[in-house]
């Protein structure tokens, strides 16, 4: 699906929705402003949930390579914006991924792709760390795979307790990161420490 060009089936039905909802908070939608409101927000909505037609095993399968190499591979700070399941509102952060191969590696891409199509989807932050886990180590069978999420929460900054500045940190890991001392390498790699020789 090209977001730009391509919309999913319902897109019609969808906008009609969203003109009964603009209506049920007391809005008039045949002012100037919101005629086009309902299609946008239908567009939008279909943009911001295009992961549900997307394949994240595919995307790893299509850049896979034989490769002699098992040390820890770390692609961090990759930015996404995700869609709250509770309140439909936007979460968004980095997340940290790394894995250790056994015998296959996947194309660098290929693991934000991951991020970007499960992000892509209704979500709450610990199911998205533990999908993208899953998915990864289901996918490549390589050694281990760590997933550390750091996000801020719409939900908590524009209702509720109203706290603009928290952050929620989120971690999944299988295989070689369940010993502690391969998870704190993985740790001080994402602060920007180096082990001393």
């Amino acid at each position: 699906m090209n977001p730009e060009t391509e919309y999913r089936e319902g897109l019609e039905e969808l906008a009609a929705n969203y003109k009964n909802i603009l209506q049920l908070l007391g809005e008039d939608t045949e002012r100037d402003g919101l005629q086009k409101t309902p299609m946008r927000v239908a567009k939008a909505m279909q943009v911001l949930t295009r992961g549900y037609t997307q394949d994240p095993h595919k995307v790893l399968t299509d850049a896979l390579f034989e490769e002699k190499y098992n040390q820890m591979v770390i692609v961090k700070d990759i930015d996404f914006f995700s869609m709250c399941e509770h309140h439909m509102l936007p979460f968004y952060g980095k997340a940290h991924v790394a894995y250790i191969p056994n015998g296959y590696i996947t194309g660098l891409s290929k693991i934000a792709r991951v991020v970007d199509i499960y992000s892509h989807r209704l979500q709450v932050q610990e199911r998205l760390t533990q999908q993208i886990k899953d998915c990864i180590q289901s996918t490549l069978h390589p050694l281990g795979v760590m997933v550390v999420i750091e996000a801020k929460h719409m939900c908590m900054q524009m209702r509720g307790v109203e706290k603009q500045n928290s952050i929620t940190t989120t971690s999944d890991f299988s295989g070689a990161f369940n010993q502690a001392k391969t998870r704190e390498e993985f740790m001080n790699l994402l602060r920007g420490e180096s082990k001393k020789i």
